[in-house]
């Protein structure tokens, strides 16, 4: 567990190097498609280019560039986008429900930081790997207010730039869970090489600091 605030502004200066630069680094415009998609899809269903547009009062050809720019969107046979960075309609482990309709996140850590983009409060279940209990967190757009049990806790790992890039699912999401003790998670990080633990605490904080570099200008934040 990280104990030190050193340690954690570490964390938080590694974490922002390992995404694709064209994630991080947004302008103006694609920062606005992101936070719509996002809100878009958190509507809980299929989200088209037109949406997308016409909410932004962008040219339609405008969003579809920036979007097939950007690795980790998902789309279904009518090219609407149904899975984006994180935020999924088709069911995976993580349950992400939002004003009574479910959706889901890829990993664990998804599911802190993406109350804050949707400005919404999303009541979160998701079982522990170990003793598969279930973990239940209510997150606000303001952070966490609750978590079930107490001493839960979320894995993490350090990929390489270009893991993230070539599966971000596979290579990332896989090693982020929500643990019902510090013991499951030492016992399970134990097991997979290269991840390690977070407080619940911690990872808010980590995901805030990733919103506030990807969004600095939607979200009306400075760059750490």
């Amino acid at each position: 567990m990280l104990k030190e605030q050193r340690d954690l502004q570490d964390l938080v200066t590694l974490m922002l190097s390992l995404f694709p630069e064209e994630f991080m680094k947004l302008n103006a415009d694609e920062q606005r498609v992101s936070i719509q998609v996002y809100q878009l899809l958190a509507e809980g269903r299929p989200v088209s280019v037109k949406e997308i547009a016409t909410a932004l009062a962008l040219p339609e050809d405008h969003v579809t560039t920036i979007l097939k720019g950007w690795p980790g969107v998902y789309y279904d046979d009518e090219e609407r986008i149904i899975g984006f960075w994180g935020l999924a309609l088709p069911e995976m482990t993580h349950r992400f429900e939002i004003d009574g309709r479910t959706l889901y996140t890829w990993c664990a850590w998804d599911s802190l930081f993406i109350p804050e983009l949707i400005k919404k409060t999303a009541h979160v279940e998701s079982p522990c790997p170990v003793t598969r209990n279930k973990i239940r967190l209510t997150v606000t757009p303001e952070g966490v207010q609750h978590v079930e049990p107490a001493g839960a806790v979320m894995s993490f790992v350090r990929p390489a730039a270009d893991k993230i890039r070539e599966d971000v699912i596979l290579n990332f999401c896989h090693y982020i869970y929500f643990f019902s003790s510090d013991e499951a998670g030492s016992q399970w990080i134990s097991e997979n090489t290269g991840t390690f633990l977070l407080s619940i605490k911690d990872a808010h904080y980590l995901g805030r600091k990733k919103n506030e570099a990807r969004y600095k200008d939607v979200l009306g934040l400075e760059k750490p």
